[in-house]
């Protein structure tokens, strides 16, 4: 028994626990399938929570206390900063993990520096990936009130011109999901094609 527990606490030694958010776990999977990352062990959080940013960080510093007490030394947080305005920067500094560089996932999909060269002309833009294209109804509409309240919509919208779909594979379904979105905004559609951007390298050197 004492073998097997041992065993078990090298296996986890040799693993990264990657704490990851779940609007991406899906491309988190992806990536580690193609590059053939069989030592990334994952767990994520609620991804609803990026409607609610300040349970995010005590949230992955749980997660990361945890990991530790299950005998996990390499850990590796699979989150941008995602509207924690630097507090999650500090958890990583004071539990000396690292995370994804960039302000949030539409940034590291694009490139963080890709999406940076474009901020002038996308100020105004509305961004969607592919998990916020399947999920458009539970992450925007609900959430905002406007199933039931759709004379809101120029009120939370009003300021942006156009809806961006950074797709991460290419699927027309998700496609039409996404300019079906645009449309119920009153905004332009345009759609680039990311793939997983940053979060490739991130993940290779995590």
């Amino acid at each position: 028994m004492a073998e097997s527990s041992s065993a078990m606490q090298r296996a986890k030694a040799e693993k990264v626990h990657v704490i990851g958010c779940g609007a991406i776990a899906r491309e988190i999977l992806a990536v580690c399938e193609a590059n053939g990352l069989d030592h990334v062990d994952l767990i994520c959080l609620p991804a609803i929570w990026h409607n609610t940013p300040e349970k995010i960080t005590p949230g992955i510093k749980a997660a990361i206390h945890k990991a530790r007490a299950e005998g996990f030394s390499r850990i590796f947080i699979a989150y941008a900063d995602c509207g924690t305005g630097g507090l999650l920067d500090r958890l990583c500094e004071e539990e000396k993990v690292e995370r994804i560089a960039g302000p949030h996932c539409y940034s590291f999909f694009a490139g963080n520096a890709a999406f940076a060269s474009r901020w002038e002309d996308d100020f105004t833009s509305f961004f969607l990936t592919d998990f916020l294209a399947r999920q458009f109804e539970a992450f925007v509409i609900e959430p905002l009130g406007l199933d039931r309240h759709p004379e809101l919509r120029d009120m939370y919208f009003g300021h942006y011109k156009k809806l961006v779909y950074l797709s991460q594979v290419e699927d027309e379904k998700l496609q039409q999901k996404a300019r079906a979105a645009a449309e119920t905004l009153g905004l332009a559609y345009e759609y680039r094609f990311t793939g997983f951007g940053d979060l490739t390298p991130a993940l290779l050197h995590a």
